[in-house]
């Protein structure tokens, strides 16, 4: 040990005993790229222990250690007192101390929705990419992973299959993470397996490279082929999720091993609240991973509508919104009287066209939130084997009515929705509109002996049924960097069928014992998958490509969707770029590319520093720019400018792209002005390549004389060459 090392233990030593020190947690220490240390000191993780030590000695720093971070970047997870962390914070080489928290799961027709079918869907060669999902594991048993049409796995795959898993040619890798979680929670029961108990993870890896099934459906609904948007792509598991819980430290722990396992492209469906970037394990986990030329595709979160919502949010990350595709669920409830309404719900119950009684929940029920049909509020007395009408906004009621023994759910919204997501529930059940509910309701009211019964759920596909942005997408602006727009991009995410677990509740329930190899759910988790699908896809066409073409390819072949629906009303805060379009996205004509040392201008534009962008690159002779560059700077698919001080703009944004086309073309610059007396002008207007590769700059000037508070100004900019239409939204905004 250096003695530099030795006077820092014995000082830090003395300080730790001599007060009492509060219960410790679990603390991620981030010292970025991987160091060189001396050889007294390698491997990394005997740094990293010599350094723990220093503050509170060996044995109990080995006991304090969870994971060391050590082939793909430096950093630790440890058990710390906040003031243990605060030591550790101020020491060189370390860029960030922080807590580990908590993420959260954000929780097939679509493929051809977007014009993705068995022959365009990737060559032979499509086999090698390999995608890594970090998610709640694996059901390796579906049909969806079976290994029928492929070769042997890569040479270059280095991963592992835990000995509870029984891998093949398709799924050829998983691991699970439970260090983090069981420090947060406790032991978790049970063996401990990358086994999806859940159907999350199931769900999500089949959505991205699942394997066709013939007659997949949900209890006799959708049924059709189920298919992943790789079907040739193979998968590796990480199980970093128990139940909807993800530590931080265990999803760390997985970028780790997945980089070196030699994974392609990394799906994650899952996040928290927006951070600083050094402190947010996808953002340090992603940066390392495109670093190494993988990609990582994020999900934007389910707290939409509400503006200022997206999570996972950091540049080099794909975030992606979610999308309705062109079918629908419908399941009528028909009334004693003969009325009938019109709902909203994948009911997988058989009707056998039973008549049962129908009761309104606060007629009967315990307390005000009777209505609600709240926890504890019904019992079986008043509602066994009767359909429950109730009113809420959480669709959680169906739990309450099940435990209760009742036979059945009306579910009233109590605002005006016009909801296209359909929903399963653990007991037969449609969602009405609060029109409807007060119709149901005064026949309940009115009848000595009111009854009801449910229809079969009707599924309706066609042209007709116009996607849109799902009413619970996370919007945006970017509340880290608002000059950054996000999220990118939008893909299905509503009412997808995939495989499911059979261990797993079909409706989130764990008292519903039906059993199904595949579900019906919605949520931006479902979105993400179809973009990691799509992105290897791509790939399997362009191996050579950087993380950062694969994205902007898919950003700038995007379609637009139709503002004029409310859903799609804000436009690029809601959809990014637009709806992705694989088949596009493998001949984008141009592509905007950024390297590492791009971001790390980046990084220096907001306000860090060049020795801890040194740390985190490892790139020596970097220093940042005496004058200070716009955040929009970097060489990003799409331009925002947002929270403005004053109502003027005159700005001039330098992009440059990359010929990926024929080797002699001409792009032609066409422009749509944002409104509100913003004008675009890109300069030059033409731009002729010689040759593939070939790069040219240009510029995107913005000049207005007043921007309105309280609207966001959305315009684009394309490159048209007769062929490609190379589009990039711009989206500029007052400060409130």
């Amino acid at each position: 040990m250096s003695s530099l090392l030795i006077f820092i233990a014995a000082l830090l030593r003395l300080w730790s005993l001599s007060s009492a020190l509060p219960d410790r947690k679990l603390y991620i220490v981030y010292l970025g790229a991987k160091q060189s240390v001396s050889e007294d000191l390698k491997p990394l993780n005997v740094y990293h222990h010599v350094l723990l030590s220093s503050l509170m000695g060996s044995e109990e720093a080995t006991n304090a250690m969870v994971y060391s971070y050590s082939e793909n970047f430096s950093g630790f997870a440890a058990t710390l007192t906040p003031r243990e962390a605060a030591t550790l914070s101020r020491l060189s080489g370390v860029l960030s101390v922080f807590p580990s928290r908590m993420r959260h799961l954000h929780t097939t027709r679509s493929w051809e929705f977007l014009g993705v079918t068995t022959q365009n869907n990737g060559s032979s060669s499509g086999g090698d990419v390999v995608i890594g999902v970090f998610d709640t594991g694996v059901w390796p048993e579906s049909e969806s992973f079976n290994d029928h049409s492929f070769g042997p796995v890569p040479s270059r795959w280095k991963g592992d299959c835990a000995a509870s898993i029984r891998c093949n040619r398709k799924l050829i890798g998983a691991r699970f993470y439970s260090k983090g979680y069981e420090k947060e929670y406790g032991p978790l029961a049970g063996k401990k397996t990358p086994r999806d108990t859940h159907g999350h993870g199931t769900h999500t890896a089949s959505i991205a490279a699942g394997s066709p099934v013939e007659g997949a459906n949900f209890f006799g609904l959708a049924k059709g082929v189920a298919r992943g948007g790789a079907p040739g792509a193979r998968l590796a598991i990480y199980k970093v999720c128990w139940g909807m819980e993800c530590s931080d430290a265990d999803v760390l722990a997985a970028f780790d091993d997945a980089l070196s396992d030699g994974v392609d492209v990394l799906s994650i469906s899952l996040g928290q609240e927006p951070m600083d970037y050094f402190e947010d394990a996808v953002a340090i986990g992603g940066f390392h991973a495109m670093q190494k030329g993988v990609l990582t595709v994020v999900s934007a979160g389910n707290e939409g509508p509400s503006l200022h919502a997206a999570k996972n949010i950091a540049p080099w990350l794909f975030t992606v919104a979610a999308s309705t595709i062109d079918r629908k669920f419908t399941t009528q409830i028909l009334l004693g009287n003969g009325s009938s309404y019109k709902g909203t719900s994948i009911n997988g119950f058989a009707t056998r066209d039973s008549w049962h009684s129908l009761v309104f929940a606060g007629s009967v029920g315990d307390g005000p939130k009777s209505k609600f049909c709240g926890k504890g509020t019904l019992h079986s007395a008043e509602i066994k084997d009767k359909i429950v009408v109730c009113y809420g906004d959480d669709y959680r009621p169906d739990e309450s009515v099940l435990l209760a023994g009742g036979g059945g759910l009306i579910y009233v919204l109590t605002e005006e929705v016009d909801t296209k997501e359909a929903f399963s529930f653990s007991v037969p059940a449609t969602v009405v509109n609060k029109g409807d509910g007060k119709q149901v309701l005064a026949y309940a009211n009115s009848t000595r002996n009111p009854i009801a019964r449910f229809l079969p759920t009707i599924v309706r596909t066609g042209e007709e049924i116009k996607a849109t942005v799902a009413l619970f997408s996370s919007r945006g602006p970017n509340l880290i960097t608002p000059d950054i727009l996000k999220p990118d991009i939008v893909a299905p995410g509503v009412d997808i069928l995939a495989a499911w677990s059979p261990r797993g509740p079909v409706a989130g329930v764990k008292e519903d014992k039906r059993v199904a190899n595949f579900n019906i759910i919605s949520g931006t988790s479902m979105a993400c998958p179809h973009v990691s699908g799509a992105v290897s896809l791509v790939k399997s066409f362009h191996p050579e490509w950087s993380p950062a073409a694969l994205k902007s390819a898919l950003m700038t072949t995007a379609t637009v969707l139709d503002q004029k629906h409310k859903f799609n009303r804000h436009g690029a805060l809601a959809y990014g770029s637009g709806q992705i379009n694989p088949v596009a996205a493998t001949d984008p004509g141009l592509i905007y590319d950024i390297s590492a040392r791009d971001y790390a201008n980046f990084l220096c534009n907001i306000n860090y520093n060049a020795t801890q962008i040194h740390v985190m690159l490892a790139m020596t002779k970097f220093r940042c720019s005496k004058s200070q560059a716009p955040v929009n700077s970097l060489n990003y698919p799409s331009i925002a400018l947002g929270d403005l001080e004053l109502g003027h703009l005159n700005v001039s944004i330098t992009r440059r792209v990359t010929n990926v086309g024929s080797p002699n073309a001409t792009y032609h610059a066409a422009v749509k002005h944002p409104g509100g007396r913003v004008r675009v002008t890109v300069t030059p207007r033409r731009l002729r390549f010689s040759s593939t590769g070939q790069r040219k700059s240009f510029r995107v000037e913005l000049f207005a004389t007043r921007i309105p508070r309280d609207k966001f100004l959305e315009g684009s900019w394309e490159w048209r060459d007769g062929k490609h239409i190379v589009r990039s939204p711009i989206l500029v905004w007052r400060k409130h």
